[in-house]
């Protein structure tokens, strides 16, 4: 079967977030899949299942190297772009993935490709915030009492964590004794943590996002957390408007600077998010079975 690598929300080639996407011309089983994405050992592996549907999708499975995982979003996005310029010829102007939660459209305007993700759910708030202060190894101060910690989720939950500058991004540390606790324990998703003050001034927010996946320790562009950050600062009126366009910047500790591009909208309590930013090509292949 071809594959491809692509880097996802990357201004230019060798930035953003890694993906591989795999095109079977054969059925292969769930075991098979995640085989593969154990071998590539990228954050997530993709794999396009179907030609196009009468529903206007094409079934798309994602594998971690230990698990399938029912939505993320750089996968979602950096997929699209292989449907959009190997299945469809470039000449598509939306692509719609058929994910196990749910259909999700992608837009394609020019360079930039634009997801539509699920209303945010709300969950527990940390209110023990010495937990999460242990965890990352950084002080009380560093944390931003005016916003809570709170999970939030558009299909696969992080940890909203506001910190109260780009410093105490910087020094996030994670102890993986205490995280791996926590997951056992209280709750199992990733840890966002994000601040005001950013890297290049033309961007509105700096986040990290540490994993919970056996061996990812930091993610360099996560577009399913920003997307929950998204709906958080909307609900919080982080930015005193209903309606955010922000430039988020990501992957700048480990090397892979990122640009996620987060629209989102709150009218009655109905949410609106939208998660874009740029995709290159980066490899394309023939995957061997014998």
């Amino acid at each position: 079967m071809n594959f491809y690598i692509v880097d996802v929300f990357a201004e230019q080639k060798y930035q953003g977030n890694q993906l591989a996407v795999l095109v079977p011309d054969c059925e292969l089983s769930v075991i098979e899949m995640q085989k593969i994405a154990k071998e590539i050992n990228f954050s997530e592996t993709s794999f396009v299942l179907s030609v196009k549907q009468e529903n206007g999708g094409y079934d798309v499975k994602i594998f971690t190297p230990d698990v399938e995982v029912p939505f993320a979003g750089h996968p979602t996005l950096g997929t699209a772009y292989v449907i959009h310029k190997v299945l469809e010829g470039g000449q598509s102007k939306r692509v719609v993935l058929n994910l196990d939660i749910g259909q999700i459209p992608v837009s394609i305007n020019k360079d930039e490709l634009i997801m539509t993700q699920n209303e945010p759910s709300f969950g527990m708030i940390i209110k023990k915030t010495e937990t999460i202060v242990n965890i990352l190894k950084i002080n009380n101060e560093d944390i931003d009492s005016e916003y809570p910690i709170q999970v939030v989720s558009t299909g696969l939950p992080c940890i909203i964590v506001p910190l109260k500058s780009l410093d105490a991004v910087k020094r996030c540390c994670v102890n993986h004794d205490k995280f791996n606790d926590f997951i056992n324990h209280t709750y199992k998703s990733n840890l966002l943590v994000f601040s005001r003050e950013v890297e290049d001034i033309r961007n509105d927010l700096h986040v990290r996002v540490f994993m919970d996946d056996t061996g990812f320790l930091e993610d360099p562009a996560t577009g399913s957390a920003n997307g929950n950050l998204a709906g958080y600062l909307l609900k919080y009126d982080f930015f005193q408007k209903n309606i955010i366009n922000l430039r988020i910047e990501q992957g700048y500790s480990i090397q892979r600077p990122s640009l996620i591009n987060a629209i989102a909208k709150k009218e009655n309590e109905k949410y609106s998010i939208s998660v874009g930013g740029k995709v290159q090509l980066v490899v394309k292949g023939e995957w061997l079975f014998q």
